[in-house]
């Protein structure tokens, strides 16, 4: 299915409006379809006016019940994955401006338990020194300073005890020269100090490691119920519980190749002291 920007805004309306068509087609009423779907009355009222947006189950359950022919099962399930994701447009976050990005960044960090990054090429600002975020935003519109401010009170979080945080990175994210050697050689070693923190795990694919499948673009899941993709012009936000679960899946495939631990930090260290020979 293609990706159009314009059809995840409409997606969600016509979700609602294919299944409550479904539904009179059949000749049930909400109450009766409730009880053939195992849901209650009140949530398919709400999913047919689109208060609630319905999950791939939902659909699933709903398309059953009705009988829907099979044409029609694949239009109204493709509706379903649209209506579970979300475009968000880097152009529009420039003009609603940085920092509330940020806000909203520290809104999921706040509401979720366990968060696994995915870092093919960059790091995150979680785990980025001040020169490093600066220079991350060198091509951001605008004045930066509050961004950069956000961006490092953010870091905080990552002492919060209760939550539980993994970055997975390749060895392309260490050696990508955002800032100056020096200044790379103190990013590493950031590294290195969080990877000793008891609720952050840091891991790192090598280079030359055979992986027949690429990295294609970072991405964060937040306690498998959501994830983050991000892309040059924005970034995706899925909701269905089958796209996390495919995430979560390439997440974990990627970190069997990885080293942690005192072997990422001896990975991390050469990585440093090449650097500084360098200078």
């Amino acid at each position: 299915m293609t990706l159009d920007p314009e059809q995840l805004g409409r997606s969600k309306a016509d979700l609602a409006e294919a299944l409550r068509d479904l539904r009179k087609r059949a000749g049930l009423t909400g109450d009766r379809l409730a009880k053939r779907c195992a849901m209650s009355q009140s949530k398919i009222s709400k999913i047919e006016t689109g208060k609630t947006t319905a999950s791939l189950m939902d659909v699933e359950r709903i398309v059953r019940a009705v009988g829907a022919p099979p044409e029609l099962v694949s239009e109204v399930m493709a509706l379903a994955r649209m209506a579970n994701t979300e475009w968000q447009d880097k152009r529009f976050s420039w003009r609603r401006g940085l920092e509330k990005r940020q806000a909203e960044l520290a809104a999921l960090e706040s509401e979720s338990t366990e968060m696994r990054y995915f870092l093919p090429s960059m790091l995150t600002g979680l785990l980025a020194t001040p020169e490093y975020v600066r220079a991350s935003l060198t091509h951001s519109p605008g004045d930066k300073s509050r961004t950069v401010a956000r961006k490092l009170e953010r870091q905080a979080v990552l002492y919060d005890r209760s939550k539980r945080f993994t970055f997975l990175l390749t060895g392309q994210a260490i050696r990508w020269a955002v800032v100056p050697p020096s200044a790379m050689a103190v990013q590493i070693d950031r590294l290195a100090s969080l990877s000793r923190l008891p609720n952050i795990g840091i891991g790192v694919v090598p280079d030359g490691v055979t992986i027949p499948r690429g990295p294609l673009n970072t991405f964060t899941i937040y306690d498998d119920r959501l994830v983050t993709a991000e892309t040059f012009t924005g970034r995706i936000v899925f909701q269905d519980s089958r796209d996390v679960a495919q995430h979560r899946e390439v997440f974990d495939m990627y970190a069997t190749f990885a080293l942690y631990g005192d072997d990422v930090r001896e990975y991390l260290d050469v990585r440093v002291q090449s650097l500084l020979r360098d200078l």
